[in-house]
């Protein structure tokens, strides 16, 4: 499936990301895309986090697309890495979930929430990596 990570964009290294955690992201962003989710990105961000190495942002339309979409993720990790969430967070309000993989951090925002918050402008300086493949 995925090998190596390419950037889109910046001038910062994304050698540190290790196959499988870029792998991860990809399966996530992929999900995400067949479940009709918008503006996909996968993001490096481990040099200016420690807590993470990427983080895959996409938006949806309508609560219950940001459900679906969650779900579809975490149905498609689990079959094809057999992993689950350590934490999820928004299920309930379905504006903006999140589900931490450890080194993967997927958010989902409903469009109007992501446009408020602008977590791509929050982190404009760090690599993008391209998961369409």
């Amino acid at each position: 499936m995925a090998t190596t990570p390419k950037q889109t964009s910046s001038s910062d290294s994304d050698d540190s990301v290790r196959p499988e955690t870029f792998e991860l992201a990809c399966i996530a962003a992929r999900a995400a895309d067949d479940k009709q989710a918008t503006n996909t990105i996968v993001l490096s961000v481990g040099n200016v986090l420690t807590i993470t190495e990427l983080f895959v942002v996409t938006g949806a339309s309508n609560p219950r697309l940001v459900r679906a979409v969650a779900i579809e993720i975490e149905d498609r990790i689990r079959e094809v890495c057999g992993r689950s969430p350590g934490r999820t967070e928004g299920h309930r309000e379905q504006s903006w979930v999140l589900l931490d993989y450890g080194d993967v951090i997927v958010h989902i925002f409903l469009d109007e929430t992501r446009e408020f918050y602008e977590i791509e402008r929050l982190y404009k300086d760090v690599p993008r990596l391209e998961w369409r493949a």
